[in-house]
């Protein structure tokens, strides 16, 4: 069973960046779209980016678009979010999650329904 482990996450200052990681155990990413989520306290859970199975297509949410980059590295099934110009409305646990899929070129940043979840981890934005 796919599982997915989220890193990188601390406490950076504003204008900072962060390069979040995703690892996959237990199978491989050769057929599963990845995206991230994020929450913050308060707030409903929002779907900033993803990218397709194959990593020729990666798509981002308003919030993201610009400052954030997702990758792939598929022989090493890794998985980085690198998020550049930070402020304090990043401020949220950030999630991975899988879908599976045959459509390996395409994601749709805005679907949430997905195979599973991990813990997290939390980036903390502030001086």
């Amino acid at each position: 069973q796919l599982q997915l482990v989220e890193s990188g996450g601390g406490l950076v200052q504003p204008g900072g960046s962060l390069r979040l990681s995703c690892a996959a155990s237990g199978e491989g990413l050769d057929y599963d779209a990845i995206h991230w989520f994020r929450q913050a306290p308060g707030k409903e859970r929002e779907g900033i980016s993803c990218i397709s199975a194959s990593g020729s297509n990666a798509n981002y949410a308003d919030s993201a678009k610009g400052r954030f980059t997702n990758s792939r590295d598929s022989a090493n099934n890794m998985v980085y979010l690198q998020m550049n110009n930070l402020g304090p409305e990043d401020t949220a646990f950030y999630h991975c999650a899988p879908k599976s899929t045959f459509v390996r070129t395409m994601c749709d940043v805005r679907s949430r329904s997905m195979d599973s979840w991990g813990k997290g981890t939390l980036v903390n934005v502030s001086s």
